[in-house]
């Protein structure tokens, strides 16, 4: 069998302190730590994909990646929806109410599309999705704009946002109506959230006095503290499940491209090293 000197031309390294930037294949050891390390990209990377029809910001979405849903948004505020198929993007039915900075969950034939702002403040307007047309849902409990959602059409899940003040508030759709459920620990805005209405996650966002990190998780009933984004930011997105989430873009200072993958309790990159920064496609 050849040796890792035969087949790299060289001896491993010894190092105090792991390699800032390691390249794929590479290997160490690191004598602080009496560990032998290795590295390997597990990352995938970003594709383009087709354009929206309709350019804006502000918007939400659901669905997957072969069949999505985009609804809402600013431009000004806009009531339009387009569903993808995994390569173009087609127009569907527009909301009732026009409006930006919502949250929606579900999926591209039982969408949920609940709070934003269509331009006079906060709302508290639910509409349901059918797979062509949007109908009139029960009313939040709590009208706001900037908050985050998880869940399905009919076990929903509304949490944080900006009222204002920024709020901690939280709940539970039943495909009719909205009960209160167990408050966030950090009430905050502009925070990205996925998963269920049993098993939900909410992370970065906005207190009130800039990017946060904090992440909590929700049980059914009440939130409790997860492992904390590497990244602090806020006016961000995110989806996946409770275990295996997903937190992209946002702003620290200024806009970010930054990644990061949760496994449940502590936040990790792709790549398993820093968190890896992605160019927009």
């Amino acid at each position: 069998m050849a040796t890792y000197k035969e087949i790299k031309g060289d001896l491993v390294e010894r190092v105090a302190t792991d390699p800032a930037n390691p390249g794929e294949g590479d290997i160490w050891y690191n004598t602080t730590t009496g560990v032998l390390k290795g590295y390997k990209n597990i990352g995938g990377a970003w594709a383009a994909g087709g354009n929206l029809a309709t350019g804006r910001s502000n918007l939400t979405g659901d669905g997957t990646q072969t069949a999505g849903l985009a609804f809402g948004g600013a431009s000004p505020a806009s009531n339009a929806t387009e569903e993808y198929d995994g390569t173009s993007w087609a127009p569907g039915g527009n909301m009732g109410t026009a409006r930006s900075t919502l949250a929606g969950a579900g999926t591209q034939t039982a969408g949920l599309a609940f709070g934003g702002n269509p331009g006079t403040g906060p709302t508290n307007v639910t509409e349901e999705y059918d797979g062509s047309a949007w109908t009139g849902g029960g009313n939040l409990g709590t009208s706001r704009r900037v908050l985050a959602g998880a869940g399905t059409q009919t076990s929903g899940l509304a949490f944080g946002g900006f009222i204002p003040p920024p709020t901690n508030a939280t709940e539970e759709y039943n495909g009719t109506s909205w009960t209160a459920g167990g408050n966030m620990g950090t009430a905050r805005y502009g925070l990205a959230g996925c998963g269920t209405q049993t098993a939900g996650l909410a992370f970065g966002g906005n207190p009130g006095g800039g990017a946060t990190n904090a992440t909590e998780e929700y049980n059914g009933s009440a939130w409790t503290a997860g492992g904390n984004l590497n990244t602090s930011r806020r006016a961000f997105t995110g989806t996946g499940i409770q275990t295996a989430g997903l937190g992209f873009g946002g702003r620290t200072t200024t806009a970010v491209a930054t990644t990061e993958e949760y496994t449940g309790g502590s936040p990790a990159s792709p790549t398993g090293a820093a968190a890896s920064t992605l160019t927009t496609s």
